[in-house]
């Protein structure tokens, strides 16, 4: 089922929920099926409600039903939301992707697979092959923000997934740790610092000719020298 079918349907409990007095109860099933406990306490509310006002007042019933109505259709993009099938991409429009990611475990951007960097987050396979290419060099990620820096992932793409990802490790967010440094340090710097004189001279001389580096992953694709070889600067 594609995605916007996926949003346009109408589940059985939705209808059911028209039916006056005891449509309540396909709300509080509605609440049984996404494991969302308030959901259950308004569907039985409306019920009792029901039950009791009815005989007292066809004013009082009206208004019940309509709100249980009015409700059923509050409730259902969200209940689509959270029982949307992890193997469907996730959708483009950005609230309906807040929704359903709100529902769904984090992933540990350090230990997740190739396949949930792009099935689950949604992210290019471009960018899910430089992310995967760097951690199997012993690159540990610490944030958003790192993932712009050095592999140049535009901020919207980054903004989507930040309520879905965290990260195992946290340390090393001082400055002195900034891969940037690069830019501005001798190849004296470089070489004390632990990088082989030649990868340092590399990386000065492709900076000097080129200008200065935009990513880590920039270095990288500039002088075809593995990550592992200046991993200090991370």
């Amino acid at each position: 089922m594609s995605q916007p079918s996926w949003f346009d349907q109408n589940p059985a409990w939705f209808w059911c929920s028209f039916v006056p007095v005891l449509g309540g109860g396909a709300i509080a099933y509605a609440g049984v099926k996404a494991s969302t406990n308030v959901w259950i306490g308004i569907g039985a509310g409306f019920v009792a409600a029901a039950i009791i006002f009815a005989p007292i007042s066809e004013t009082l019933a009206g208004l019940i039903w309509m709100a249980q109505i009015a409700t059923a259709f509050a409730l259902k993009p969200q209940y689509l939301a959270k029982i949307y099938p992890k193997e469907l991409p996730l959708p483009e429009d950005p609230k309906l992707f807040a929704a359903i990611a709100a529902n769904r475990p984090k992933i540990d951007f350090n230990s997740c697979s190739k396949n949930e960097l792009v099935n689950v987050l949604g992210l290019p396979i471009v960018y899910a092959n430089d992310i995967d290419s760097l951690r199997s060099e012993g690159h540990i990620f610490t944030s958003l923000e790192e993932l712009h820096d050095i592999l140049e992932i535009p901020n919207a793409t980054l903004k989507k997934i930040e309520s879905m990802v965290v990260f195992s490790y946290d340390y090393r967010q001082e400055a002195s740790y900034s891969w940037k440094r690069v830019n501005s340090m001798t190849t004296d710097d470089l070489i004390a610092m632990g990088m082989e004189s030649p990868v340092a001279i590399a990386i000065v001389e492709e900076r000097q000719r080129r200008g200065e580096f935009k990513s880590v992953m920039d270095i990288k694709k500039r002088t075809g020298i593995p990550f592992s070889a200046y991993r200090q600067l991370t």
